[in-house]
């Protein structure tokens, strides 16, 4: 099925420290079950055939993620340092990556947890006939509001049309990815994923709908949420 697919590296971003979780440890290395986030957020690539490396960029001050069993696994090739930001992190793996043995780079939060197989494998698809790549991403369903300035109070509703909120795995041409990164941080533009700095160089990547499940770990509810789904994608593979 994956023969006519080209090979892919994949960057997870570790470096985060995650004060909103309030926690004495960063939350990538907080455990649901017997795993910890990073080690359930890194599960579907390493498990893929299609990815060859895994770049995971961690903190410099990190103490953790060599003691876990993933650190030895043979795809996790590259273990670089990051920055104070995730664009910064990311450039930093982009251009760690010597031996290029593919054209494409995904790239995946290391506190999203749930990611469903299937969903991956529909991103991974695009590579059949995009040339500049796309994200798993889920429309907005409830109703926004702008606050004021001191955000007390509503200042407006913005329509919902159109509206998709950007998740995680993201899949980019490795070459426009790293020039487009390149750009938008010498330019100082603000870059909060991948897809932006992209959109900052004039590009559209596609929009490839995925489960709600895809969550990001933020806060301590957000545990409880994330153990929900994960039993729930481990009972669907019994």
């Amino acid at each position: 099925m994956y023969q006519s697919y080209p090979k892919i590296i994949a960057i997870l971003p570790a470096a985060g420290r995650g004060h909103r979780m309030q926690s004495s440890i960063p939350k990538q290395y907080l455990t649901i079950g017997n795993k910890t986030i990073l080690e359930h957020a890194i599960f579907p690539l390493l498990s893929h055939k299609l990815f060859c490396q895994i770049v995971v960029v961690l903190n410099i001050t990190d103490k953790w993620f060599y003691k876990l069993p993933i650190a030895m696994h043979s795809k996790v090739s590259t273990v670089v340092i990051g920055g104070y930001s995730r664009s910064i992190s990311v450039m930093a793996a982009l251009s760690n990556i010597k031996n290029k043995t593919t054209n494409w780079i995904l790239t995946h939060d290391a506190v999203r947890p749930c990611l469903k197989y299937y969903d991956l494998c529909r991103l991974m698809k695009i590579t059949k006939y995009s040339k500049v790549g796309g994200i798993l991403a889920t429309r907005i369903n409830d109703t926004v509001k702008r606050a004021s300035l001191r955000e007390k109070n509503i200042s407006y509703t913005i329509k919902r049309d159109r509206l998709w909120r950007a998740l995680t795995p993201q899949l980019f041409n490795f070459d426009l990815l790293k020039y487009c990164l390149g750009k938008a941080l010498r330019e100082g533009a603000t870059i909060t994923d991948e897809a932006s700095a992209m959109e900052y160089c004039g590009y559209q990547p596609l929009l490839i709908p995925c489960s709600n499940s895809n969550i990001k770990v933020t806060y301590k509810e957000d545990l409880e949420l994330a153990t929900f789904y994960l039993s729930k994608i481990y009972n669907e593979k019994r």
